[in-house]
């Protein structure tokens, strides 16, 4: 009797650890797990440890929440202008209604690989293949919208679709290197012309600019000669003056002076010209004597020995005598190798 009960106990404590250990589910991080109940969807378990009804409900699905990589596999694709590339992708996605994602679709992998392709070929079938191989940022923007609007009845949101690779035909690839080329050779030609062009526009402007500085300068200089020429002019206007005041006033030595002068500079002129060494005019030697000696004694008389410098002079100088007119050879005064016979 005793053993008899004994074993009802035991197995009674073994059925109930039995049903303790199916009652308890323990879900880890990053997954839900779905209970159905006599297979009818009751409620999500998050991770940790929960308890359900042994015998009655039981754990439907594993679902991973984490976000995951699915990979596209390659296709071709014709473009808008009925050029033929291959191309493939890669989806990223992430459950977030357990429930949804396992009752909603069936085959949940498969069914986003085979929506993306769709839509791949859909937006980059509308695109030119120029268009197509340099906005890859525009195809990945529209495919993410297409696609994340058709998965979310099934509790899912894609995060991001990218196009992996593009690879047009052979020919299609020579073509576009023959054209890069091309234009490439068209800006090198635009930017040597452009930089022709500043540089004549640049000497042009440095010529300009050159031509008024230039143009200053000479206005400048005839200013200043013009006005160099007036001073002269004034300084032989008071001189002259001067001297007809003298002449006015009854002083012959001031006009006995202004010839005096005139003559040596017109012999020192013709003197050293340098076409000529022999000048023969009608003149005579010691007519420039005459005019020496009466420079000299105006000289005196202004600038006498002890005698007042102010005080007018009454000695005259007396002309040169005039002889008559012949026609000589008159000797350089500054030759000094020839001498007249």
């Amino acid at each position: 009797m005793l053993a008899g009960l004994d074993i009802v106990v035991i197995a009674l404590v073994a059925f109930v650890i039995l049903v303790l250990f199916a009652g308890i589910k323990t879900v880890p991080q990053g997954y839900r797990y779905t209970v159905e109940r006599f297979g009818r969807y009751t409620r999500t378990l998050d991770p940790g440890l929960n308890l359900i009804v042994p015998f009655i409900e039981r754990v439907g699905s594993r679902m991973n929440v984490m976000e995951q990589v699915l990979d596209v596999p390659t296709q071709e694709v014709i473009t808008k202008d009925n050029a033929s590339v291959s191309a493939d992708a890669v989806a990223f996605y992430q459950v977030l209604n357990p429930a949804q994602a396992a009752y909603q679709i069936a085959n949940l992998e498969n069914a986003i690989q085979n929506l993306t392709m769709t839509n791949i070929r859909s937006v980059m079938g509308s695109m030119d293949l120029d268009e197509l191989l340099s906005n890859r940022e525009v195809i990945n923007e529209r495919l993410l919208r297409v696609v994340d609007e058709a998965v979310q009845p099934w509790g899912i949101k894609v995060t991001r679709v990218e196009i992996k690779d593009i690879q047009p035909p052979t020919d299609l690839v020579q073509a576009m290197a023959r054209q890069m080329k091309a234009e490439r050779e068209k800006r090198a030609q635009v930017l040597e012309a452009e930089g022709s062009r500043n540089a004549a526009i640049l000497r042009a402007e440095g010529a300009k600019q050159a031509a008024v500085l230039q143009a200053e300068g000479e206005r400048e200089a005839a200013f200043r000669q013009a006005e160099a020429r007036e001073r002269l002019a004034e300084a032989e206007a008071n001189a002259t003056r001067l001297v007809s005041d003298a002449i006015a006033s009854g002083d012959v030595n001031a006009i006995n002076y202004f010839v005096a002068q005139k003559y040596t500079e017109a012999m020192a002129a013709i003197g050293t010209a340098g076409n000529s060494k022999i000048v023969l005019m009608p003149m005579e030697a010691s007519s420039l004597i005459g005019s020496l000696g009466g420079i000299g004694a105006l000289a005196r008389d202004v600038f006498g020995d002890g005698g007042d410098a102010a005080a007018p002079s009454t000695r005259r100088v007396t002309p040169p005598r005039s002889t008559p007119a012949r026609t000589t050879p008159v000797l350089n005064p500054f030759d000094q190798n020839r001498t007249e016979s």
